[in-house]
Protein backbone atom coordinates (compact mmCIF):
# COMPACT_ATOMS: atom_id res chain seq x y z
CA UNK A 1 0.00 0.00 0.00
CA UNK A 2 2.88 2.37 0.79
CA UNK A 3 4.27 2.00 -2.71
CA UNK A 4 0.90 2.93 -4.19
CA UNK A 5 0.78 6.02 -1.99
CA UNK A 6 4.29 7.05 -3.00
CA UNK A 7 3.40 6.66 -6.67
CA UNK A 8 0.24 8.68 -6.06
CA UNK A 9 2.30 11.45 -4.49
CA UNK A 10 4.75 11.36 -7.42
CA UNK A 11 1.91 11.62 -9.92
CA UNK A 12 0.35 14.54 -8.03
CA UNK A 13 3.71 16.32 -7.82
CA UNK A 14 4.30 15.78 -11.53
CA UNK A 15 0.80 16.97 -12.41
CA UNK A 16 1.24 20.15 -10.34
CA UNK A 17 4.56 20.91 -12.01
CA UNK A 18 3.30 20.16 -15.52
CA UNK A 19 0.27 22.44 -15.05
CA UNK A 20 2.40 25.18 -13.48
CA UNK A 21 4.64 25.01 -16.53
CA UNK A 22 1.60 25.41 -18.79
CA UNK A 23 0.31 28.33 -16.74
CA UNK A 24 3.69 30.09 -16.69
CA UNK A 25 2.95 31.75 -20.02
CA UNK A 26 -0.21 33.70 -19.27
CA UNK A 27 -2.06 31.90 -16.49
CA UNK A 28 -4.53 29.02 -16.34
CA UNK A 29 -7.21 30.74 -18.42
CA UNK A 30 -4.97 31.15 -21.47
CA UNK A 31 -2.88 27.98 -21.09
CA UNK A 32 -5.04 25.86 -23.47
CA UNK A 33 -4.34 28.33 -26.29
CA UNK A 34 -0.68 27.35 -26.12
CA UNK A 35 -1.03 23.55 -26.04
CA UNK A 36 0.64 23.23 -29.45
CA UNK A 37 3.78 24.82 -27.94
CA UNK A 38 3.69 23.38 -24.41
CA UNK A 39 3.12 19.68 -25.21
CA UNK A 40 6.02 19.43 -27.70
CA UNK A 41 8.40 21.25 -25.32
CA UNK A 42 7.67 18.86 -22.43
CA UNK A 43 8.03 16.00 -24.90
CA UNK A 44 11.46 17.28 -26.02
CA UNK A 45 12.52 17.75 -22.38
CA UNK A 46 11.77 14.06 -21.81
CA UNK A 47 13.77 13.18 -24.95
CA UNK A 48 16.73 15.25 -23.74
CA UNK A 49 16.77 13.74 -20.25
CA UNK A 50 16.41 10.15 -21.48
CA UNK A 51 19.17 10.80 -24.03
CA UNK A 52 21.42 11.99 -21.18
CA UNK A 53 20.64 8.82 -19.23
CA UNK A 54 21.67 6.73 -22.22
CA UNK A 55 24.87 8.76 -22.65
CA UNK A 56 25.66 8.31 -18.94
CA UNK A 57 25.19 4.55 -19.31
CA UNK A 58 27.68 4.43 -22.18
CA UNK A 59 30.04 6.80 -20.33
CA UNK A 60 30.30 4.29 -17.48
CA UNK A 61 32.10 1.99 -19.91
CA UNK A 62 34.17 4.54 -21.88
CA UNK A 63 35.00 6.81 -18.89
CA UNK A 64 33.72 10.19 -20.20
CA UNK A 65 30.52 11.64 -21.62
CA UNK A 66 32.58 13.27 -24.37
CA UNK A 67 33.70 9.86 -25.63
CA UNK A 68 30.17 8.49 -25.22
CA UNK A 69 28.76 11.28 -27.38
CA UNK A 70 31.44 10.63 -30.01
CA UNK A 71 30.46 6.94 -30.08
CA UNK A 72 26.78 7.79 -30.47
CA UNK A 73 27.62 10.27 -33.25
CA UNK A 74 29.19 7.36 -35.12
CA UNK A 75 26.48 4.80 -34.29
CA UNK A 76 23.10 6.39 -33.68
CA UNK A 77 21.48 2.99 -33.07
CA UNK A 78 23.06 2.99 -29.59
CA UNK A 79 20.21 5.26 -28.45
CA UNK A 80 16.49 5.20 -29.13
CA UNK A 81 16.38 8.84 -30.28
CA UNK A 82 19.54 10.64 -31.35
CA UNK A 83 19.73 14.32 -30.38
CA UNK A 84 22.15 16.45 -32.43
CA UNK A 85 22.54 19.02 -29.63
CA UNK A 86 26.05 19.77 -28.40
CA UNK A 87 26.54 21.16 -24.88
CA UNK A 88 29.65 23.35 -24.59
CA UNK A 89 30.99 21.11 -21.83
CA UNK A 90 29.49 17.58 -22.11
CA UNK A 91 30.99 16.58 -18.76
CA UNK A 92 29.11 19.20 -16.73
CA UNK A 93 26.21 20.31 -18.92
CA UNK A 94 23.08 18.44 -19.95
CA UNK A 95 21.40 18.32 -23.35
CA UNK A 96 18.46 20.53 -22.29
CA UNK A 97 20.98 23.24 -21.39
CA UNK A 98 21.45 23.86 -25.11
CA UNK A 99 17.80 24.94 -25.25
CA UNK A 100 17.82 26.58 -21.83
CA UNK A 101 20.68 28.94 -22.73
CA UNK A 102 19.09 30.26 -25.93
CA UNK A 103 19.12 34.05 -25.66
CA UNK A 104 18.65 35.53 -29.11
CA UNK A 105 15.82 34.84 -31.58
CA UNK A 106 14.63 32.08 -29.24
CA UNK A 107 11.52 31.21 -31.26
CA UNK A 108 13.44 30.71 -34.50
CA UNK A 109 16.37 28.92 -32.82
CA UNK A 110 14.01 26.54 -31.01
CA UNK A 111 12.09 25.82 -34.21
CA UNK A 112 15.37 25.00 -35.98
CA UNK A 113 16.50 22.72 -33.14
CA UNK A 114 13.27 20.66 -33.25
CA UNK A 115 13.56 20.35 -37.02
CA UNK A 116 17.14 19.13 -36.66
CA UNK A 117 16.02 16.49 -34.15
CA UNK A 118 13.23 15.32 -36.48
CA UNK A 119 15.57 15.22 -39.46
CA UNK A 120 17.77 12.54 -37.85
CA UNK A 121 14.90 10.62 -36.22
CA UNK A 122 12.44 9.26 -38.78
CA UNK A 123 9.88 8.38 -36.08
CA UNK A 124 9.70 12.04 -35.00
CA UNK A 125 9.22 13.52 -38.46
CA UNK A 126 5.95 15.38 -38.78
CA UNK A 127 5.55 15.34 -35.01
CA UNK A 128 7.88 17.97 -33.57
CA UNK A 129 9.07 19.64 -36.78
CA UNK A 130 5.60 20.97 -37.61
CA UNK A 131 5.64 23.49 -34.73
CA UNK A 132 6.75 27.04 -35.49
CA UNK A 133 7.72 28.81 -32.26
CA UNK A 134 8.26 31.95 -34.32
CA UNK A 135 4.74 31.96 -35.83
CA UNK A 136 2.78 35.21 -36.08
CA UNK A 137 -0.90 36.08 -36.39
CA UNK A 138 -1.82 39.49 -37.79
CA UNK A 139 1.78 40.58 -37.37
CA UNK A 140 2.02 39.56 -33.69
CA UNK A 141 4.04 36.64 -32.37
CA UNK A 142 1.79 33.82 -31.11
CA UNK A 143 4.24 33.30 -28.26
CA UNK A 144 6.95 35.93 -27.86
CA UNK A 145 10.52 35.20 -26.78
CA UNK A 146 10.02 36.48 -23.22
CA UNK A 147 7.15 34.05 -22.55
CA UNK A 148 8.96 31.28 -24.39
CA UNK A 149 12.06 31.79 -22.24
CA UNK A 150 9.90 31.70 -19.11
CA UNK A 151 8.28 28.44 -20.26
CA UNK A 152 11.66 26.83 -21.04
CA UNK A 153 12.95 27.79 -17.61
CA UNK A 154 9.87 26.40 -15.88
CA UNK A 155 10.15 23.11 -17.75
CA UNK A 156 13.83 22.92 -16.76
CA UNK A 157 12.86 22.64 -13.06
CA UNK A 158 11.87 18.97 -13.28
CA UNK A 159 14.23 16.17 -14.36
CA UNK A 160 12.37 13.74 -16.64
CA UNK A 161 15.00 11.04 -17.14
CA UNK A 162 14.64 7.30 -16.73
CA UNK A 163 16.04 7.52 -13.21
CA UNK A 164 13.74 10.37 -12.25
CA UNK A 165 10.29 9.30 -13.36
CA UNK A 166 8.80 6.07 -14.66
CA UNK A 167 7.09 6.11 -18.09
CA UNK A 168 3.73 5.45 -16.42
CA UNK A 169 4.02 8.51 -14.16
CA UNK A 170 5.19 10.92 -16.86
CA UNK A 171 2.60 9.38 -19.19
CA UNK A 172 -0.24 9.87 -16.72
CA UNK A 173 0.90 13.42 -16.09
CA UNK A 174 1.02 14.12 -19.83
CA UNK A 175 -2.55 12.79 -20.10
CA UNK A 176 -3.47 15.04 -17.19
CA UNK A 177 -2.17 18.04 -19.12
CA UNK A 178 -4.18 16.99 -22.19
CA UNK A 179 -7.28 16.73 -19.99
CA UNK A 180 -6.63 20.17 -18.48
CA UNK A 181 -6.39 21.60 -21.99
CA UNK A 182 -9.66 19.87 -22.84
CA UNK A 183 -11.34 21.59 -19.89
CA UNK A 184 -10.46 24.97 -21.34
CA UNK A 185 -10.81 24.28 -25.04
CA UNK A 186 -14.58 24.43 -25.49
CA UNK A 187 -16.34 22.48 -28.19
CA UNK A 188 -13.19 21.28 -29.96
CA UNK A 189 -11.94 19.36 -26.94
CA UNK A 190 -13.95 16.24 -27.76
CA UNK A 191 -11.94 15.86 -30.95
CA UNK A 192 -8.89 14.69 -29.07
CA UNK A 193 -9.82 13.65 -25.54
CA UNK A 194 -12.07 10.97 -24.02
CA UNK A 195 -12.49 11.14 -20.22
CA UNK A 196 -9.96 8.81 -18.59
CA UNK A 197 -12.64 6.95 -16.62
CA UNK A 198 -14.50 6.04 -19.81
CA UNK A 199 -11.30 4.79 -21.44
CA UNK A 200 -10.41 2.69 -18.40
CA UNK A 201 -13.89 1.10 -18.32
CA UNK A 202 -13.57 0.23 -22.02
CA UNK A 203 -10.07 -1.21 -21.55
CA UNK A 204 -11.09 -3.30 -18.53
CA UNK A 205 -14.05 -4.80 -20.39
CA UNK A 206 -12.03 -5.41 -23.57
CA UNK A 207 -9.55 -7.28 -21.33
CA UNK A 208 -6.86 -7.61 -24.01
CA UNK A 209 -4.24 -10.35 -23.81
CA UNK A 210 -0.52 -9.93 -24.70
CA UNK A 211 0.24 -9.62 -28.39
CA UNK A 212 -3.30 -8.76 -29.45
CA UNK A 213 -3.85 -6.23 -32.23
CA UNK A 214 -5.86 -3.20 -31.10
CA UNK A 215 -7.27 -0.50 -33.42
CA UNK A 216 -8.81 2.94 -33.01
CA UNK A 217 -10.03 4.47 -36.31
CA UNK A 218 -10.36 7.98 -34.81
CA UNK A 219 -7.67 7.83 -32.15
CA UNK A 220 -7.35 11.49 -31.12
CA UNK A 221 -4.47 11.78 -28.65
CA UNK A 222 -4.20 7.97 -28.44
CA UNK A 223 -5.64 7.66 -24.94
CA UNK A 224 -7.94 4.68 -25.59
CA UNK A 225 -5.12 2.63 -27.14
CA UNK A 226 -2.74 3.50 -24.33
CA UNK A 227 -5.27 2.51 -21.66
CA UNK A 228 -5.70 -0.92 -23.27
CA UNK A 229 -1.94 -1.46 -22.97
CA UNK A 230 -1.82 -0.18 -19.37
CA UNK A 231 -4.71 -2.44 -18.31
CA UNK A 232 -3.05 -5.43 -19.96
CA UNK A 233 0.24 -4.65 -18.16
CA UNK A 234 -1.60 -4.35 -14.82
CA UNK A 235 -3.19 -7.75 -15.44
CA UNK A 236 0.20 -9.31 -16.19
CA UNK A 237 1.60 -7.79 -13.00
CA UNK A 238 -1.18 -9.44 -10.97
CA UNK A 239 -0.20 -12.72 -12.60
CA UNK A 240 3.44 -12.07 -11.59
CA UNK A 241 4.51 -12.12 -15.24
CA UNK A 242 7.30 -9.81 -16.34
CA UNK A 243 7.88 -11.23 -19.84
CA UNK A 244 5.05 -10.87 -22.32
CA UNK A 245 4.39 -9.35 -25.74
CA UNK A 246 3.03 -5.79 -25.76
CA UNK A 247 -0.21 -5.05 -27.55
CA UNK A 248 0.10 -4.06 -31.19
CA UNK A 249 -1.45 -0.59 -31.18
CA UNK A 250 -2.87 0.87 -34.38
CA UNK A 251 -4.72 4.11 -34.94
CA UNK A 252 -5.74 6.69 -37.51
CA UNK A 253 -6.39 10.37 -36.87
CA UNK A 254 -7.67 13.05 -39.24
CA UNK A 255 -6.37 16.28 -37.63
CA UNK A 256 -2.58 16.76 -38.11
CA UNK A 257 -1.95 18.48 -34.75
CA UNK A 258 -3.91 15.79 -32.90
CA UNK A 259 -2.11 13.05 -34.84
CA UNK A 260 1.19 14.57 -33.68
CA UNK A 261 -0.14 14.67 -30.12
CA UNK A 262 -0.96 10.94 -30.25
CA UNK A 263 2.56 10.11 -31.48
CA UNK A 264 4.09 12.14 -28.66
CA UNK A 265 1.75 10.51 -26.14
CA UNK A 266 2.91 7.04 -27.25
CA UNK A 267 6.60 7.93 -26.85
CA UNK A 268 6.00 9.59 -23.46
CA UNK A 269 4.36 6.34 -22.29
CA UNK A 270 7.32 4.38 -23.69
CA UNK A 271 5.01 2.57 -26.10
CA UNK A 272 5.15 1.98 -29.82
CA UNK A 273 2.16 2.28 -32.08
CA UNK A 274 1.39 2.55 -35.78
CA UNK A 275 -0.54 5.82 -36.00
CA UNK A 276 -1.59 6.89 -39.49
CA UNK A 277 -2.94 10.25 -40.58
CA UNK A 278 -6.01 10.77 -42.74
CA UNK A 279 -9.80 10.55 -43.00
CA UNK A 280 -10.74 7.00 -41.98
CA UNK A 281 -14.21 7.06 -43.54
CA UNK A 282 -12.85 8.35 -46.85
CA UNK A 283 -9.55 6.48 -46.95
CA UNK A 284 -8.85 3.91 -44.21
CA UNK A 285 -5.08 3.32 -44.06
CA UNK A 286 -5.16 -0.12 -42.42
CA UNK A 287 -5.70 -2.54 -45.30
CA UNK A 288 -4.74 -6.02 -46.37
CA UNK A 289 -4.84 -6.08 -50.14
CA UNK A 290 -8.32 -5.02 -51.25
CA UNK A 291 -9.86 -5.56 -47.82
CA UNK A 292 -9.77 -3.91 -44.42
CA UNK A 293 -7.19 -5.15 -41.95
CA UNK A 294 -8.83 -7.19 -39.20
CA UNK A 295 -8.16 -6.70 -35.48
CA UNK A 296 -8.74 -8.50 -32.18
CA UNK A 297 -10.17 -5.38 -30.50
CA UNK A 298 -11.41 -1.98 -31.63
CA UNK A 299 -11.91 0.96 -29.25
CA UNK A 300 -13.21 4.28 -30.49
CA UNK A 301 -14.96 7.54 -29.68
CA UNK A 302 -15.99 8.97 -33.06
CA UNK A 303 -17.48 12.43 -33.36
CA UNK A 304 -21.07 12.31 -32.10
CA UNK A 305 -24.00 13.06 -34.41
CA UNK A 306 -21.71 13.99 -37.28
CA UNK A 307 -23.93 15.06 -40.17
CA UNK A 308 -23.46 14.44 -43.86
CA UNK A 309 -23.13 18.16 -44.45
CA UNK A 310 -19.68 18.02 -42.83
CA UNK A 311 -18.66 15.12 -45.09
CA UNK A 312 -19.82 16.09 -48.60
CA UNK A 313 -18.47 12.88 -50.16
CA UNK A 314 -20.96 10.77 -48.20
CA UNK A 315 -24.27 9.80 -49.83
CA UNK A 316 -26.47 6.71 -49.85
CA UNK A 317 -24.40 5.46 -52.80
CA UNK A 318 -21.26 5.87 -50.71
CA UNK A 319 -22.50 3.21 -48.28
CA UNK A 320 -23.79 0.89 -51.01
CA UNK A 321 -20.80 1.06 -53.37
CA UNK A 322 -17.91 1.16 -50.88
CA UNK A 323 -14.98 -0.70 -52.46
CA UNK A 324 -14.01 -2.26 -49.15
CA UNK A 325 -17.59 -3.41 -48.44
CA UNK A 326 -17.50 -1.87 -44.97
CA UNK A 327 -21.21 -1.11 -44.69
CA UNK A 328 -23.22 -4.35 -44.79
CA UNK A 329 -26.27 -2.69 -43.22
CA UNK A 330 -26.34 0.10 -45.81
CA UNK A 331 -26.95 3.81 -45.39
CA UNK A 332 -27.41 5.10 -41.84
CA UNK A 333 -29.31 8.24 -42.81
CA UNK A 334 -28.32 11.81 -42.06
CA UNK A 335 -26.05 11.07 -39.09
CA UNK A 336 -22.83 9.05 -39.41
CA UNK A 337 -22.74 7.34 -35.98
CA UNK A 338 -23.78 3.95 -37.32
CA UNK A 339 -21.53 4.41 -40.33
CA UNK A 340 -18.62 4.42 -37.87
CA UNK A 341 -20.06 1.38 -36.11
CA UNK A 342 -20.22 -0.48 -39.43
CA UNK A 343 -16.62 0.41 -40.27
CA UNK A 344 -15.58 -0.81 -36.81
CA UNK A 345 -17.55 -4.05 -37.19
CA UNK A 346 -15.91 -4.66 -40.57
CA UNK A 347 -12.49 -4.16 -38.94
CA UNK A 348 -12.98 -7.06 -36.48
CA UNK A 349 -11.58 -10.53 -37.01
CA UNK A 350 -13.71 -13.65 -36.50
CA UNK A 351 -13.43 -13.48 -32.70
CA UNK A 352 -13.06 -9.70 -32.44
CA UNK A 353 -14.71 -7.36 -29.93
CA UNK A 354 -15.30 -3.61 -29.97
CA UNK A 355 -16.21 -0.80 -27.58
CA UNK A 356 -17.55 2.39 -29.16
CA UNK A 357 -18.60 5.62 -27.45
CA UNK A 358 -21.72 7.16 -29.01
CA UNK A 359 -24.37 9.74 -28.24
CA UNK A 360 -27.41 8.30 -26.41
CA UNK A 361 -29.58 9.14 -29.41
CA UNK A 362 -27.75 6.53 -31.49
CA UNK A 363 -29.33 3.85 -29.28
CA UNK A 364 -32.91 5.00 -29.76
CA UNK A 365 -33.45 7.38 -32.68
CA UNK A 366 -36.21 6.23 -34.99
CA UNK A 367 -37.79 3.80 -32.54
CA UNK A 368 -41.45 3.99 -31.61
CA UNK A 369 -42.66 6.67 -33.96
CA UNK A 370 -41.07 6.27 -37.36
CA UNK A 371 -41.62 3.31 -39.64
CA UNK A 372 -39.00 4.37 -42.17
CA UNK A 373 -35.78 5.42 -40.44
CA UNK A 374 -32.41 4.38 -41.85
CA UNK A 375 -30.57 4.75 -38.58
CA UNK A 376 -33.03 2.40 -36.87
CA UNK A 377 -32.76 -0.01 -39.82
CA UNK A 378 -28.97 -0.24 -39.33
CA UNK A 379 -29.43 -0.79 -35.59
CA UNK A 380 -31.99 -3.49 -36.41
CA UNK A 381 -29.47 -5.20 -38.70
CA UNK A 382 -26.91 -5.40 -35.88
CA UNK A 383 -29.53 -6.77 -33.47
CA UNK A 384 -30.89 -9.33 -35.93
CA UNK A 385 -27.32 -10.53 -36.62
CA UNK A 386 -26.75 -10.79 -32.84
CA UNK A 387 -23.61 -8.65 -32.89
CA UNK A 388 -24.40 -6.33 -29.97
CA UNK A 389 -23.16 -7.70 -26.67
CA UNK A 390 -24.15 -4.80 -24.47
CA UNK A 391 -24.66 -1.09 -23.88
CA UNK A 392 -23.54 1.05 -20.93
CA UNK A 393 -25.41 4.28 -20.24
CA UNK A 394 -22.91 6.82 -18.89
CA UNK A 395 -23.44 9.69 -16.43
CA UNK A 396 -24.17 13.15 -17.79
CA UNK A 397 -21.60 15.96 -18.04
CA UNK A 398 -18.53 13.70 -18.35
CA UNK A 399 -17.43 14.74 -21.82
CA UNK A 400 -15.72 18.03 -22.63
CA UNK A 401 -17.73 19.01 -25.70
CA UNK A 402 -21.21 18.24 -24.37
CA UNK A 403 -23.21 17.77 -21.19
CA UNK A 404 -25.08 14.82 -22.73
CA UNK A 405 -24.51 11.42 -21.05
CA UNK A 406 -23.38 9.18 -23.91
CA UNK A 407 -23.26 5.38 -24.18
CA UNK A 408 -20.64 2.71 -24.78
CA UNK A 409 -21.76 0.16 -27.37
CA UNK A 410 -20.07 -3.27 -27.23
CA UNK A 411 -19.85 -5.57 -30.25
CA UNK A 412 -18.79 -9.22 -30.10
CA UNK A 413 -18.25 -11.44 -33.12
CA UNK A 414 -18.38 -14.54 -30.93
CA UNK A 415 -20.94 -14.09 -28.17
CA UNK A 416 -21.11 -16.84 -25.52
CA UNK A 417 -23.80 -19.43 -26.18
CA UNK A 418 -25.86 -18.43 -23.13
CA UNK A 419 -25.80 -14.76 -24.22
CA UNK A 420 -26.99 -15.29 -27.79
CA UNK A 421 -30.06 -13.25 -28.77
CA UNK A 422 -29.64 -11.24 -25.58
CA UNK A 423 -28.20 -7.79 -24.92
CA UNK A 424 -26.69 -6.80 -21.60
CA UNK A 425 -27.77 -3.30 -20.57
CA UNK A 426 -26.16 -1.35 -17.72
CA UNK A 427 -27.41 2.04 -16.50
CA UNK A 428 -24.49 3.88 -14.84
CA UNK A 429 -26.24 7.25 -14.98
CA UNK A 430 -25.95 7.74 -11.21
CA UNK A 431 -22.41 6.35 -10.86
CA UNK A 432 -20.56 9.68 -10.65
CA UNK A 433 -19.30 12.44 -8.39
CA UNK A 434 -19.85 16.13 -9.05
CA UNK A 435 -16.78 17.87 -10.39
CA UNK A 436 -15.69 21.25 -11.69
CA UNK A 437 -16.10 21.77 -14.58
CA UNK A 438 -17.06 18.15 -15.31
CA UNK A 439 -18.45 15.20 -13.38
CA UNK A 440 -16.24 12.16 -12.92
CA UNK A 441 -16.51 8.45 -12.12
CA UNK A 442 -14.59 7.40 -9.01
CA UNK A 443 -12.13 4.45 -9.09
CA UNK A 444 -14.71 2.45 -7.12
CA UNK A 445 -17.35 3.36 -9.70
CA UNK A 446 -15.09 2.33 -12.55
CA UNK A 447 -14.50 -1.03 -10.88
CA UNK A 448 -18.19 -1.57 -10.19
CA UNK A 449 -19.23 -0.81 -13.77
CA UNK A 450 -16.48 -2.90 -15.40
CA UNK A 451 -16.78 -5.93 -13.12
CA UNK A 452 -20.57 -5.99 -13.27
CA UNK A 453 -20.47 -5.84 -17.07
CA UNK A 454 -17.71 -8.45 -17.46
CA UNK A 455 -19.73 -10.97 -15.44
CA UNK A 456 -23.12 -9.98 -16.89
CA UNK A 457 -24.51 -9.59 -13.39
CA UNK A 458 -28.13 -8.52 -13.09
CA UNK A 459 -28.81 -5.90 -10.46
CA UNK A 460 -31.99 -3.94 -9.79
CA UNK A 461 -31.86 -0.33 -11.01
CA UNK A 462 -28.40 -0.98 -12.50
CA UNK A 463 -28.11 -3.87 -14.98
CA UNK A 464 -30.27 -6.33 -16.93
CA UNK A 465 -29.79 -9.08 -19.52
CA UNK A 466 -32.59 -8.34 -22.01
CA UNK A 467 -33.97 -10.86 -24.49
CA UNK A 468 -34.06 -9.97 -28.17
CA UNK A 469 -37.87 -10.33 -28.14
CA UNK A 470 -38.17 -7.44 -25.69
CA UNK A 471 -35.81 -5.34 -27.80
CA UNK A 472 -37.92 -6.02 -30.92
CA UNK A 473 -41.10 -5.19 -28.97
CA UNK A 474 -39.55 -1.81 -28.17
CA UNK A 475 -38.84 -1.21 -31.88
CA UNK A 476 -35.08 -1.86 -31.61
CA UNK A 477 -34.44 0.74 -28.93
CA UNK A 478 -31.31 -0.40 -27.07
CA UNK A 479 -30.94 2.48 -24.61
CA UNK A 480 -30.55 1.13 -21.06
CA UNK A 481 -32.77 3.99 -19.86
CA UNK A 482 -35.68 2.35 -21.69
CA UNK A 483 -35.35 -0.91 -19.75
CA UNK A 484 -33.84 0.02 -16.39
CA UNK A 485 -35.69 2.37 -14.03
CA UNK A 486 -33.12 4.06 -11.81
CA UNK A 487 -35.56 6.36 -10.01
CA UNK A 488 -38.71 5.59 -8.04
CA UNK A 489 -40.75 7.97 -10.14
CA UNK A 490 -42.73 6.65 -13.09
CA UNK A 491 -40.98 8.96 -15.52
CA UNK A 492 -37.35 7.98 -15.58
CA UNK A 493 -35.99 8.82 -19.01
CA UNK A 494 -33.31 11.56 -18.78
CA UNK A 495 -34.31 14.96 -20.09
CA UNK A 496 -31.25 15.12 -22.37
CA UNK A 497 -32.39 11.97 -24.17
CA UNK A 498 -35.94 13.27 -24.64
CA UNK A 499 -34.63 16.59 -25.98
CA UNK A 500 -32.36 14.70 -28.39
CA UNK A 501 -35.35 12.79 -29.79
CA UNK A 502 -37.38 15.99 -30.13
CA UNK A 503 -34.51 17.64 -32.01
CA UNK A 504 -34.30 14.62 -34.30
CA UNK A 505 -38.03 14.79 -35.03
CA UNK A 506 -37.75 18.51 -35.74
CA UNK A 507 -34.85 17.94 -38.15
CA UNK A 508 -36.80 15.24 -39.97
CA UNK A 509 -39.88 17.47 -40.17
CA UNK A 510 -37.76 20.19 -41.82
CA UNK A 511 -36.41 17.66 -44.33
CA UNK A 512 -39.92 16.41 -45.13
CA UNK A 513 -41.10 20.01 -45.65
CA UNK A 514 -38.24 20.56 -48.10
CA UNK A 515 -39.08 17.39 -50.02
CA UNK A 516 -42.80 18.29 -50.20
CA UNK A 517 -41.92 21.80 -51.37
CA UNK A 518 -39.65 20.40 -54.10
CA UNK A 519 -42.37 18.01 -55.29
CA UNK A 520 -44.98 20.79 -55.37
CA UNK A 521 -42.63 23.05 -57.34
CA UNK A 522 -42.07 20.29 -59.90
CA UNK A 523 -45.85 19.88 -60.21
CA UNK A 524 -46.20 23.63 -60.67
CA UNK A 525 -48.45 23.96 -57.66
Amino acid sequence: MAKKNRNGEKVKSMENWIWDAACSIRGAQDAPKYKDFILPLIFVKRLCDVFDDEIDRIAEKVKTRTKALQLVDCDKSLVRFYLPLKPKDPETERTWDVIRTLSDKIGQELTDILRQIAKVNKDLQGIIDRIDFNATTHGQRDIDDDRLSKLIEKIAEKPLGLKDVEPDIIGRSYEYLIRKFAEGSGQSAGEFYTPAEVGIIMAKIMDAEPGMEIYDPCCGSGGLLIKCELEMEAKMSLRSKDKYAPLQLNGQEFTPSTWAMSKMNMVIHDMEGDIEIGDTLKNPKFREGNSLQKFDCVVANPMWNQGRDSLPYISDDYFINDELERFPAGSCGGKIDWGWVQHIYSSLNETGKAAVVLDTGAASRGSGNQSNNKEKDVRKWFIEHDLIEGVIYLPENLFYNTSAPGIILFLNQQKPEDKKDKIYLLHAGKEFEKGDPKNFITPQGIERIAETFKHFKEEEKFARLVNKGEIVKNDYNISPSRYIQVNDAETYRPLAEIVEELNMLEEEAVEIDKEVKTILEKLGV
